[in-house]
């Protein structure tokens, strides 16, 4: 079986980034464009970045801000309805996942109309053109949407969120700028963090992974560890490294995929609303114990990756457990919590039955049921 790698035409990286979406725009002959952005990275300013190299290079565009954390069908539906009024030809992105998800999904149903109802895209829907062309600027280092071919749109009349992964949807430029994420706050920074760590570890692990894709996972994995605490406390450095470190993990899983961590995560939020990253960060530690004895020597790479010390002298059990207590520990270290407190007894079934049946649960290591994940979510309540 051959194994597939997918990643932009062209990224830039670095403090300043941002300047190379008018040259990129003008290269490609980009006639409108249409930013889809949030409202508080408009409140705050952080849109106005990105816009201002627009008017200053006379191009022209259409901001659309009404998205929601976890982006909603209703999002994307209004969403197309206004690319198709703006007279547009290519969006860009800027924000997290939220706004990156949103334009694919958006970029998808404009270049195949046939998938309008957007529940038809879930999973791997067979779409046959590639998206309207999205320049994707990422202002949290995490999701690293800005370089898969995955988006998450929330089913909110089911209460669940559901994950399209379309090849068709990659943008065709990321402008990976540490400067955009620079008024990210503590609590966001921290999440999407481990959001990126959960990226990379579940990436290394999951079933589909290798050679090519364990470099990406290690890499990334050493620059989150080290970097992390020091993005949390707004410090130029950590910011830098969680920048690189966040996308270098997307280039591993988006061609590999992931495991139960984000399948259990992806239900929290739909269910409790609970922010993405929080939600991988609780369950990533319980995950990795739940998966230890199927995952080979790769704990000890894992660990000596988070910058645990000694670990060629360490046993199997040794190094696995300090692989999953370095992991803990930062999540604590950057404030996440280690308990929900939304969860009821009553929710587990459904919550269990939804991470059952999510994308993303196919590829974790150690096959779960619906049984096994209830016992992991009980050890969060």
């Amino acid at each position: 079986m051959a194994n597939r790698i997918m990643l932009n035409e062209t990224s830039y990286h670095g403090s300043g980034a941002i300047q190379e979406i008018a040259t990129e725009a003008k290269a490609h002959g980009f006639k409108k464009a249409l930013v889809c952005s949030d409202p508080d990275l408009i409140k705050f300013g952080v849109t106005a970045k990105v816009t201002d190299i627009l008017d200053k290079n006379g191009l022209e565009y259409e901001i659309y801000s009404e998205i929601k954390p976890n982006p909603t069908i209703d999002n994307v539906k209004h969403g197309v309805e206004t690319f198709k009024k703006s007279g547009a030809d290519y969006l860009i992105a800027i924000g997290g996942g939220s706004s990156m998800d949103t334009s694919k999904a958006i970029g998808i149903i404009i270049a195949n109309p046939e998938f309008e109802d957007v529940r038809s895209l879930e999973g791997v829907a067979p779409t046959k053109k590639p998206c309207v062309p999205i320049i994707a600027v990422p202002t949290t280092a995490g999701t690293a949407a800005e370089v898969t071919i995955n988006y998450v749109i929330t089913d909110v009349e089911r209460k669940r969120k559901f994950v399209c992964v379309d090849p068709h949807d990659m943008p065709i430029i990321a402008i990976v700028d540490p400067d955009m994420m620079s008024s990210m706050p503590k609590g966001l920074t921290a999440s999407t963090g481990m959001d990126a760590l959960t990226h990379a570890i579940e990436g290394y692990t999951t079933k589909a992974a290798w050679e090519m894709t364990d470099m990406f996972h290690l890499k990334a994995i050493e620059i989150i560890a080290r970097s992390l605490r020091s993005a949390v406390a707004n410090e130029k450095e950590g910011r830098e490294g969680m920048a690189l470190g966040e996308y270098i993990a997307g280039m591993g899983f988006s061609n590999v995929g992931l495991g139960i961590a984000h399948s259990m995560a992806h239900t929290l939020g739909a269910v409790y609303d609970t922010p993405h990253g929080v939600a991988c960060a609780m369950m990533l530690p319980i995950v990795m114990e739940y998966n230890a004895d199927c995952t080979g020597e790769k704990y000890r790479e894992i660990a000596r990756a988070m910058g645990v010390k000694g670990v060629d002298d360490m046993s199997v059990e040794e190094y696995r457990k300090a692989a999953i207590d370095a992991v803990a520990q930062l999540s604590v270290d950057v404030g996440i919590p280690t308990k929900l407190e939304a969860i009821k007894e009553e929710d587990l079934e459904f919550l269990a039955e939804s991470a059952h049946a999510d994308a993303c649960a196919p590829g974790n290591p150690k096959d779960a049921s619906v049984e096994d994940l209830k016992a992991l979510f009980r050890k969060i309540m």
